[in-house]
Formats: C-alpha cells, sequence, structure tokens
C-alpha cells in the first residue's frame, strides 16, 4: 500500500523501461495497445524492418547535400563515408517538419525538433507533467507488427536520460529525451546501457544460461507486474476523479508491458548469441555508438524486433568530441555566425556522426537474410534530424537520407528533390513498403511521396 508522497513512485528495472505510479493530486504534498498483424515479410519470406536514427544540431548543408540529383549523384564531403553504399541509398531534400517552427510558441526549437520529428504533430509547449505529443510512426508500425517478434519495438540512445523538469524554453525534457511514443502523453524512454540492452533481448549470464535466466526474469517482472495492480486498487479509492483518468492511462501501460510478456514468452527458442555480454557503457564516443548500433543490428539479425530508433544525442547537446580534437561543445558550435573555422569543426562533427552510420549499414549489408538479400536490403531505415540548420534553426529541407531497398519495394542509389514537402509523406510510403495499408494520414501528410 502506498502511504505517502516520498514512496508512491516505485521503479521498477528490468521491464525494458521503467515503471512507477503517476503522481496524483490525492497524494501530493499539500502545497502542491497493441494490435496484433500477421509479419510483414517480403515476397520470399524475409521479414522487413524499419529503424529512425537521430542526429542532433542540424547539419553543414554545403557539405550534406550531393551534387546532381537523380542516379549521377556525387556525396559531399559529410556523407562520403556511404560511398560504397551509395547504391543502397536515397538522399532526400526538400522534407520539412512545419510543426516545429516557432509559430506562436516563441523559442524550443530542440524541443520541437525531437518531439515532432517521428510524429509530425506540435508538442504542448510545458516543462510539467502534462506533455502531449502524439504517437509516432515506429510506434503506429509496431502495433501492426507486435506478433511478429518478441519485442514490437526497441528504443535505444547513446545520450544521458532525463524524462522530467525543463530543458529548452519552457519545453519538458521529456521531448529532447524521446523519440518514440506510445501515445501523445506517454514516450517509450530509450536504454543508453548496451549491457542492459543484450540482457533484455537475451538474457544475463554467459552463453548457453541465458534462455533460463531470461525465463526466471519474466516470471519475476510478472510478479511485480501482480504487485503493481494489487497496489494501484489500494489507492483507487482516495483518488479524485482526474487522478483515477490518470490511474487507468497509467494501468493500460502497465497492461500493455503484461501482454508484451506474455507474447515474449510464446517464443520458445530465444536467441542465444555466442558472444559476450557487453561489459557497460564504453568511454569513447565512437565505441559507444558502434556498440549501441551493434546491438541494433544484432536484434534485427535474431528477428527479435523490426522495429527500433536510435537517439544518438538530443537536439540542443553541447558534447563535446574529443576523439576528434574538437573540444568545444557541438551546440555552441552549430552557432556559427557564419564563422569558417567554426562551420568546419561542426561539419566534422556531422562527419563524425556518418562514419558510424556507414559502419552500421556496412554491417547489416554483410549480413545474409533468410532469402539470400542481405538484412539491408530488406530494411528501410531513416537518418536524420528535425532541426535543418542549426545557426538558424529552421526545421525545412531537413537533412535525411533513407538507406535500404525495403525488400525490392524502395529505389535507392539516387539523390531525390522534393519541395517543401511533409516528412510525414515519407512515413506513409515506409508504412506501405513494410505491408502496413490502410493509413490515409499520419501527422502533417498531404500524400504518399511519388516514388523512392
Amino acid at each position: 500500500m502506498i502511504h505517502s508522497p516520498t514512496n508512491r513512485r516505485r521503479f521498477l528495472r528490468g521491464l525494458g523501461t521503467c515503471l512507477a505510479l503517476p503522481a496524483f493530486e490525492a497524494l501530493a504534498p499539500r502545497a502542491s495497445a497493441a494490435a496484433a498483424a500477421a509479419a510483414a515479410t517480403t515476397a520470399t519470406g524475409a521479414p522487413r524492418r524499419m529503424a529512425f536514427i537521430y542526429f542532433p544540431n542540424g547539419a553543414i548543408h554545403d557539405q550534406w547535400w550531393p551534387t546532381v540529383s537523380g542516379s549521377d549523384f556525387t556525396l559531399g564531403n559529410t556523407l562520403s563515408p556511404l560511398n560504397p553504399l551509395k547504391h543502397r541509398l536515397q538522399v532526400i531534400s526538400g522534407l520539412s517538419h512545419k510543426n516545429a517552427e516557432a509559430g506562436n510558441d516563441g523559442a524550443g526549437d530542440h524541443a520541437r525538433a525531437n518531439g515532432t520529428f517521428l510524429t509530425g504533430v506540435r508538442v504542448k509547449k510545458t516543462a510539467g507533467s502534462d506533455i502531449h505529443a502524439g504517437i509516432s510512426i515506429d510506434q503506429i508500425a509496431a502495433q501492426h507488427l507486435t506478433s511478429a517478434t518478441r519485442f514490437p519495438s526497441l528504443e535505444l540512445s547513446t545520450d544521458p536520460h532525463r524524462k522530467s523538469g525543463g530543458c529548452d524554453s519552457g519545453y519538458s525534457c521529456a521531448y529532447e529525451a524521446n523519440l518514440a511514443w506510445r501515445s501523445p502523453t506517454s514516450p517509450l524512454s530509450p536504454e543508453s546501457n548496451p549491457r542492459l540492452v543484450f540482457e533484455r533481448l537475451f538474457g544475463s549470464g554467459p552463453h548457453g544460461q541465458r534462455a533460463s535466466t531470461l525465463t526466471a526474469r519474466r516470471a519475476q517482472q510478472k510478479s511485480i507486474l501482480d504487485f503493481i495492480m494489487d497496489d494501484a486498487k489500494t489507492v483507487q479509492q482516495s483518488l479524485t476523479h482526474r487522478d483515477k483518468d490518470k490511474l487507468d492511462e497509467y494501468l493500460t501501460g502497465v497492461r500493455e508491458i503484461e501482454q508484451r510478456i506474455t507474447a515474449a514468452e510464446n517464443f520458445t527458442n530465444t536467441p542465444d548469441p555466442a558472444i559476450d555480454t557487453p561489459a557497460g557503457i564504453p568511454v569513447a564516443y565512437d565505441d559507444y555508438i558502434r556498440l549501441m548500433f551493434n546491438m541494433l543490428a544484432l536484434a534485427f539479425e535474431t528477428d527479435s524486433t523490426r522495429v527500433a530508433s536510435l537517439l544518438l544525442a538530443h537536439d540542443g547537446s553541447n558534447r563535446t568530441f574529443t576523439e576528434i580534437g574538437i573540444a568545444e561543445g557541438h551546440h555552441s558550435l552549430s552557432h556559427h555566425r557564419n564563422d569558417p573555422d567554426t562551420i568546419a569543426k561542426v561539419a566534422r562533427i556531422d562527419r563524425f556522426y556518418v562514419e558510424q552510420l556507414a559502419s552500421f549499414l556496412t554491417l547489416l549489408d554483410s549480413k545474409k537474410d533468410l532469402d539470400g538479400n542481405s538484412i539491408l536490403h530488406n530494411s528501410s531505415i531513416v537518418y536524420g534530424c528535425g532541426n535543418s540548420d542549426g545557426n538558424r534553426h529552421t526545421h525545412s529541407n531537413l537533412p535525411i537520407l533513407l538507406a535500404g531497398n525495403g525488400g525490392g519495394n524502395l529505389h535507392p542509389g539516387r539523390f531525390l528533390q522534393l519541395q517543401d514537402t511533409p516528412m510525414c509523406n515519407l512515413y506513409l510510403n515506409m508504412l506501405d513498403h513494410a505491408g502496413i495499408p490502410n493509413l490515409d494520414r499520419f501527422g502533417d501528410s498531404t500524400g504518399r511521396l511519388a516514388d523512392i
């Protein structure tokens, strides 16, 4: 039973997220679904996968965009590490997120860039608990693919996670810390520790013992969830009407986790990769990113999930890059005021991120899928940022590329130049190509792209 405000929050580790009873008015100090569907596969039986990868603070455009449109394009300096994979890429200009622009909301472009990237909606400007965005495109896909894999989706980050308080000009940290949103008020917190990602996917301990530890862990999780439900029933009598609505929403999330655990138990042959469990978070940032990319590749290879997101760093991140000799913070440098030396440093950071992406895509392209093609061939992977020009905080002509062949439905190997087109139009195409039909609109979409 919950006796006081100090113990009303129960943080429950090992569930793939942290669960805590919400902060209810009645308990405060006095001052104050998932739809199952058939798995989407290619005509020859290999699964289709999608991932969304976010880098922060926009890009230096004259070094990002290729020259010449169509299939004769030449990658610029920033994207040149991807040259061996040109035949797997579509670089797409002209995509925008209008709902990330200031409008009447004033400052806060970094929070809006993050919060809008996969939702396409204007997020509510608040630093309190009344956050509101929209269900994200990855979760639309996950709802339809939930019966196909042990995990409907996988949320990852290489960024310290903050989910409460204010982070950007009156916007909650929840907008910057999360890409995936289960509902307009419920973000899905990403995991930033590669060891915990691995153990969530495959169990703890050495190779050969993970299946038993995973079974024990699920039993413990179900016991904890039973406790939460009993605890919630105990406090329900003392809640206000508004508190009861909040509790109902919370319990909906608990039930979804229960359903996910039950669904995972139906997969009797849990993979057990013959590799060591990661020790934790590496010291060097490039090593850290590559390890998390490896976890994502392993999840796809073992068909543990077919939908994933990875937040490399939140928009507005002021991380330094000693690995490449840059001691100044990224966000500070992004306001370059057209200084050539500062621009050169930002472009080097842009390229640093692309180098890590290139290693990941190369890894996916080296792994054979069920149909004999590569995993990358059967995937559609968005890499981009919700902030276009970090110096001016714009959200049109976003730096976006789409990697993979979508199981043969996409036509990579070109530079596609569009004009002022909602990013959400691309998302509708991706759902179509993943075998998820009948969605007429998403976010601020105006239709589908004619040909990608």
